[in-house]
């Protein structure tokens, strides 16, 4: 188990270097960046103090240097100039675009999108399951047919298009907003428990709208795994020996069907985020989704570059967890590969 882990934090450190290296040079792709845009518009008014502050511009944030170097500033193994130590240091950069450091940019909003996206991921394995299995134990049946229907209206529904019309249709019919994470008021306040209310109410809505799709796509393939494995003999010959019907299924069947979505772990997160971007514009929600999509429209490169390295630690961390989930559950799974 020690040897596995150890293994597995190499192999998580090497593809998050790899990433890294990915993430930075694609930014670097397009011609430009914010503060690159910035000094060709202080070049373009032709005054010696423009000029100069663009020259100053470069030599500050190390734009005068190779890409390669700016790379291995950003990570933190080279000295970066005007004192920035880089990744690796707990030094994130600082964002063009907002004037200020990224930690200060994204500050709530990460811990905000790890709660929103928390409360998905219950909401998904709370309703998914217990319909999937009913579904699967009574194939044919009317509730089996209604789950069914719900699964595809779910999946073809768009998150987005959910969102607006939830929104337009409780402006009209109770005269409320059901935008953003808390109330208005309490938008610059500390947190206290009267904004917890409010953000715990809140929680509801965003949970329901990016989860349906989740929720009926988990509910198809679960219903799918789970038909294939009450056909199997080992299920047949539980029940033949006396086996109560329900301790056969959730002893055997039930855990088997588990092992594609303990599988799924590591993409689990990320996708929520990456998908939740049009429904956090369109609720008004304070994730790093708005903020992500901002940076990448105005080339705010240290922004960009450590959202895109946060959601994938959230990816390498979400696969190590669902290894060992795997190796926990399934005892056909041994790690390492041992006889």
């Amino acid at each position: 188990m020690i040897r596995f882990l150890l293994r597995r934090v190499v192999t998580m450190a090497v593809t998050l270097l790899i990433i890294s290296a990915l993430v930075f040079f694609i930014i670097k792709l397009p011609p430009g960046d914010f503060l690159t845009n910035q000094i060709a518009e202080l070049r373009a008014q032709g005054e010696t103090a423009s000029i100069a502050k663009a020259e100053f511009l470069i030599k500050q944030y190390g734009l005068d240097r190779p890409a390669w170097e700016q790379y291995l500033v950003w990570i933190g193994v080279m000295p970066g100039p005007n004192g920035f130590s880089g990744l690796l240091q707990g030094d994130w950069g600082w964002s063009f675009e907002y004037d200020k450091p990224v930690t200060e940019v994204v500050g709530d909003a990460l811990w905000l999108t790890l709660l929103v996206n928390l409360a998905v991921v219950i909401f998904i394995h709370l309703v998914s399951i217990p319909i999937a299995i009913y579904s699967a134990t009574r194939q044919y049946s009317v509730g089996d047919y209604v789950a069914t229907f719900i699964g595809y209206i779910g999946l073809a529904t768009p998150s987005f298009l959910l969102a607006l019309i939830l929104l337009y249709y409780a402006n009209r019919w109770f005269g409320v907003s059901i935008g953003g994470l808390y109330d208005a008021q309490f938008a610059d306040q500390p947190w206290t428990w009267p904004k917890i209310r409010s953000l715990m109410s809140h929680l509801v809505v965003p949970t329901l709208v990016i989860g349906l799709g989740g929720t009926a796509a988990m509910i198809r393939r679960m219903r799918a795994n789970l038909l294939d494995e009450l056909g199997k003999q080992y299920y047949v010959t539980a029940k033949a020996k006396g086996l109560a019907p329900r301790t056969a299924l959730l002893k055997y069947p039930f855990r088997m069907s588990l092992n594609p979505f303990i599988a799924d772990i590591g993409n689990l997160l990320p996708h929520l985020i990456s998908g939740s971007v049009l429904v956090s514009l369109v609720l008004s929600l304070p994730t790093v989704g708005p903020i992500l999509l901002s940076a990448l429209k105005s080339q705010d490169q240290f922004l960009a570059g450590f959202i895109l390295m946060f959601v994938a630690v959230l990816t390498v961390i979400g696969m190590l967890i669902s290894d060992l989930l795997l190796a926990w559950l399934d005892p056909r799974i041994r790690m390492g590969g041992g006889r």
